[in-house]
């Protein structure tokens, strides 16, 4: 009798994955919404976005074949912090991973990653392209290795740039002594050109190289049309120019044909043109792929078959008015002297969204090639599919609030668009568009469940996300969105909703918890609520008369009780609900503060009194 018991539960399991679908998320970087067409028809009417002319026929594809999640917003607005976020299932606050700390899964508070939990499913699971997620192994004091919890891991900077298969790679490798040596590969057709310095190990990053150096990194400007933020505290970031290269050469092409080359190998093993030594996809189990595309991140460079395409656009900047910065509170008005756009010439704002758009549909071809042989290959393997195209780990400003970056609070950093398509046509019906709120810790949840996840079991009651096809089906609703960031301005925490966006300082210091200049771990967790009123510099925007967030109002006497509601909600929220703070720097030490256990609860209910008339 138990012979049989255990030979009737392996048969289910084997069967269960045998049905499980294939699944490929892909998430691109720094990616606007309305660089996608679809997405422009489906909340404006038009196909332009609000700037001018973009071009995205593989997105629109996908997006009549499945569904079009039109509000989706991130949980922290920079790469790192938002794909850490996206793999954990969790908000920042609650996975103790605020910016571009080095974390890892010593600690006894953390959780399993989403690929982790996907091989407990019986999947493989392999990555393409970037990573950004900063979650390793601690094997020192501090000391760090890949966690390695993809089983197949191709990374765009250690694998493809390292070998020089692409258009540029830079970095810094410690080859000399006393300090690094910054190097800058160009991938020139028939003349690689390698430019690489020695700094002093106490020289900041930025320092200029020798004059031989810039003498050729002004040729290779020339020669590309580059275009540099020399507005910026960051005067290197490239806002435009064209790739050297082919688009099937880029960073970006060359990562899709590391997909390419994985998939046609399946239970096989093959060598990659670095000989690099590859097993290709078991033909036993089924796949899950997170295929991480570089586009449009800095350096902006669209091959030139894309650029000569938007060669002829006039876009229309963002407006912006120096007035608006009378009204910000410190770290926004430092957000805007570091990534400050509306210093530059015309042509210049007019060359940076020329090209950006330009690199996103460049980006947006090989998408759809990755696509199609995702789908050639679940054909061949027997298997139903489903793909998550999250369109940016983030948004990118183009001139709103006067700057060309992310890191703020404000709706373009934040809102993304992401599409689903499955070969389950009951779950994701073709052609569907959805205007609900969904959150980037959704996407955890709904991949799991996919793989056969049973969402109440114990396993999974550390993910904050809610599965997208509840939003879809009308079973899940959120009134708000939140999140948080610690880069470049120090810490700052939002919510948003249909009518209100607020933001604040949540502690005192600008550093990360546990880091030289930030609070000790868990010390006076409480001061974003009990501070003073002026020392959280509080933003708050009426969205029914100011959508495109240009008047604070967060001091104006009629919305001041409203400011004060929201950061009681929202303190609450990220300092009391589960807020963890870690040493990083240590292997295991940590404070969990919940003082305001289930503040969470996704309903704002604000009091009608505090809500000022239109």
């Amino acid at each position: 009798m138990k012979t049989t018991v255990l030979l009737l539960v392996l048969f289910l399991a084997g069967s269960a994955i045998a049905a499980a679908p294939n699944v490929l998320w892909i998430i691109t970087d720094d990616h606007r919404a309305d660089s996608i067409e679809a997405w422009n028809r489906a909340t404006s009417g038009k196909s332009a976005s609000a700037l001018g002319y973009v071009s995205s026929p593989q997105a629109d594809r996908l997006a009549g074949e499945g569904v079009l999640f039109t509000r989706a917003y991130c949980n922290s607005p920079g790469c790192a912090p938002s794909r850490t976020s996206m793999h954990y299932g969790m908000y920042p606050h609650r996975s103790g991973h605020f910016g571009f700390e080095k974390s890892y899964q010593n600690a006894a508070f953390t959780k399993p990653t989403l690929p982790q939990l996907m091989s407990k499913r019986g999947y493989s699971t392999a990555h393409f392209g970037k990573r950004g997620f900063y979650i390793f192994k601690w094997i020192g004091k501090p000391s760090y290795t890949d966690a390695g919890f993809y089983d197949v891991s191709i990374d765009m900077k250690k694998d493809l740039g390292a070998n020089r298969l692409t258009d540029w790679t830079s970095g810094q490798n410690w080859k000399v002594k006393g300090g690094p040596l910054n190097e800058i590969f160009w991938g020139f057709p028939g003349e690689p050109a390698l430019l690489s310095w020695p700094v002093d190990r106490k020289a900041k990053w930025n320092a200029k190289p020798p004059a031989e150096v810039m003498e050729k990194t002004r040729q290779i400007d020339e020669r590309l049309g580059i275009l540099r933020s020399y507005t910026r505290s960051n005067p290197n970031l490239i806002l435009g120019g064209v790739s050297p290269q082919p688009t099937d050469k880029t960073m970006d092409g060359e990562i899709t044909a590391a997909f390419e080359a994985f998939l046609s190998q399946r239970g096989r093993a093959y060598t990659t043109p670095w000989q690099r030594d590859v097993r290709g996809p078991p033909a036993d189990k089924p796949l899950m792929v997170h295929l991480g595309y570089h586009f449009p991140h800095t350096p902006v460079l669209p091959s030139k078959e894309f650029r000569d395409r938007f060669s002829g656009c006039t876009y229309r900047v963002p407006e912006f008015n120096e007035d608006e910065l009378k009204t910000l509170p410190p770290q926004l008005l430092d957000l805007h002297k570091q990534m400050n756009f509306s210093g530059m010439e015309p042509e210049e704002k007019q060359q940076a969204i020329r090209d950006y758009y330009a690199f996103c549909a460049m980006g947006d071809s090989l998408v759809g090639r990755a696509v199609d042989a995702f789908r050639d290959f679940s054909k061949r393997s027997g298997r139903g599919y489903l793909i998550l195209y999250v369109i940016g780990d983030h948004g990118w400003h183009l001139g709103e609030q006067g700057i060309e970056a992310k890191f703020a609070p404000y709706d373009t950093s934040n809102h993304c668009a992401v599409i689903a398509v499955s070969s389950d046509k009951e779950t994701w019906p073709a052609g569907k568009v959805s205007h609900e709120l969904v959150e980037f810790v959704d996407f955890s949840p709904t991949i799991l469940r996919a793989g056969g996840a049973d969402l109440k079991e114990k396993a999974y009651a550390h993910l904050d996300g809610l599965p997208l096809d509840d939003t879809l089906h009308g079973r899940a609703h959120r009134d708000y969105v939140i999140g948080e960031m610690n880069q470049v301005i120090g810490p700052r925490a939002y919510l948003r909703s249909d009518d209100f966006a607020f933001s604040m300082r949540v502690r005192s210091k600008n550093g990360k918890p546990g880091e030289k200049w930030g609070n000790k771990i868990g010390e006076d967790i409480k001061w974003g609520l009990e501070a003073p009123r002026e020392a959280v510099e509080m933003a708050l925007y009426d969205l029914r008369r100011d959508a495109r967030e240009q008047h604070n109002v967060a001091d104006d006497s009629r919305y001041t009780k409203l400011a004060d509601w929201f950061r009681v909600k929202l303190g609450n929220i990220v300092l009391g609900d589960g807020r963890v703070e870690c040493d990083w720097k240590k292997e295991n030490e940590y404070v969990i503060s919940d003082f305001a256990p289930g503040s969470h609860d996704r309903k704002l209910n604000i009091p009608g009194e505090l809500i000022p008339a239109l």
